[in-house]
């Protein structure tokens, strides 16, 4: 299992590509067999495994992934947010999905990625290029949404927002989950915890992982729970695929207190 380059190795850093929009800085820089998408001061939003793009390197890619796998057949997903898109491949090439709609706020990540990060011109997949918060009420309905929304200075505002957040869960079908990356605070509740908990009426479920952050899934509908059996079979059927176990994250979700 490929892992992330020694910190000794690190200075053999290489710069592929550094542009400046309205918001700073992004680059990619490469470092043996991966590479990173940077925000500002060499603020790390993603890695990619340059042998397989698909590679779900970070635990909290691997967390929200299994969110995925809380949908017995997705056939549409919205992606809040790309980054390398490594998360939006990873689903791309493991799940049943007809329909993939991304929303980028920065026009030159999606090209980079596409130029330097592996992410395909898939037939199945439309990115648009605005604010999300702005642009979520022109979105498609789907099965799965997932809320990634990150700067060089932490979560946007969306991470925090009642009406966005609300209207993220109203956009997904029956039997949909919302899958949100949160940081966690220094009692390993997730971001907005107090928000969230009254938003969906702590019916819903946290997965920490050790980069500090708790993907929160959350169901469409109150009927609906964390089917834990149901999970790990369908990360089981794909291990082999995937080239590791998503067992241990499953085992660490939790219900919302």
């Amino acid at each position: 299992m490929p892992g992330l380059p020694p910190v000794e190795d690190m200075k053999d850093e290489v710069v592929l590509a550094e542009v400046r929009d309205a918001f700073g800085v992004i680059r990619v820089v490469e470092v043996g067999e991966y590479r990173f998408l940077e925000f500002g001061e060499a603020i790390e939003q993603s890695c990619v495994f340059t042998a397989d793009p698909s590679w779900l390197e970070y635990d909290y890619t691997r967390a929200m992934f299994v969110g995925a796998l809380c949908h017995e057949a997705p056939e549409s997903a919205l992606f809040l947010g790309l980054g390398a898109g490594t998360l939006t491949q990873a689903c791309l090439r493991f799940l049943p999905l007809d329909d993939v709609e991304t929303i980028e706020l920065r026009p030159d990540v999606p090209r980079l990625a596409m130029e330097y990060l592996g992410l395909e011109d898939d037939e199945r997949l439309t990115v648009r290029i605005g604010d999300a918060m702005q642009l979520l009420p022109t979105a498609e309905t789907a099965d799965l949404i997932f809320v990634d929304l990150y700067t060089d200075t932490g979560p946007g505002v969306g991470h925090l927002a009642w009406r966005f957040l609300d209207d993220c869960r109203a956009k997904l079908n029956p039997g949909g989950w919302l899958i949100i990356n949160q940081w966690a605070g220094d009692d390993g509740k997730p971001l907005g915890a107090a928000l969230l908990r009254g938003l969906y009426h702590r019916h819903y479920w946290e997965c920490p992982v050790v980069e500090g952050n708790v993907v929160v899934l959350v169901p469409a509908d109150l009927d609906q729970q964390f089917d834990r059996e149901a999970v790990s079979q369908r990360a089981k059927a794909l291990q082999a695929q995937l080239g590791y176990s998503l067992q241990p994250l499953i085992d660490a979700v939790r219900m919302a207190t």
